[in-house]
């Protein structure tokens, strides 16, 4: 027989704190290094950055009015597009938006690291060069 569930102690969320930029930025570093290495020695020199929110520049570019709405970026030329006869681009860079992440898991049952796992694979797909739509279409073959 089972033994009911004790209920959660509401006291335990007292204490708590929204996650800094730098916990973030460790939970980031901590996801990706969870990746297969396979996949993060495709990622090359792919750099991984966390700020609250995307700047009113990326929103207006993006045709977003609702900051909260965008929870990560790419920002660079997917690997398949890249050319060895580009000089002086920037890296590749991955952009995690705090605030908005932390929003959307607030609303949602899943884990912070789960959450920004998956937002981090999400841009990392945009980095190997997979539009939402593909990633879309490989997300529901796999379930």
């Amino acid at each position: 027989m089972n033994s009911p569930v004790p209920p959660p102690d509401p006291s335990r969320w007292r204490d708590l704190k929204s996650p800094t930029i730098e916990d973030f930025e460790a939970l980031a570093r901590e996801e990706f290094d969870r990746l297969p290495d396979t996949f993060r020695s495709l990622c090359g020199d792919l750099i991984i950055r966390v700020e609250d929110f995307a700047t009113d520049e990326v929103l207006f570019k993006m045709g977003i009015e609702d900051p909260l709405d965008l929870l990560g970026l790419f920002e660079g030329i997917g690997l398949p597009f890249q050319s060895v006869q580009q000089s002086g681009t920037m890296p590749n860079m991955i952009w995690l938006y705090r605030v908005p992440i932390i929003d959307y898991w607030a609303g949602h049952d899943e884990t912070l690291g789960a959450l920004v796992s998956h937002v981090l694979i999400h841009e990392i797909g945009h980095h190997f060069g997979l539009s939402d739509a593909d990633m879309e279409a490989i997300e529901a073959s796999a379930e």
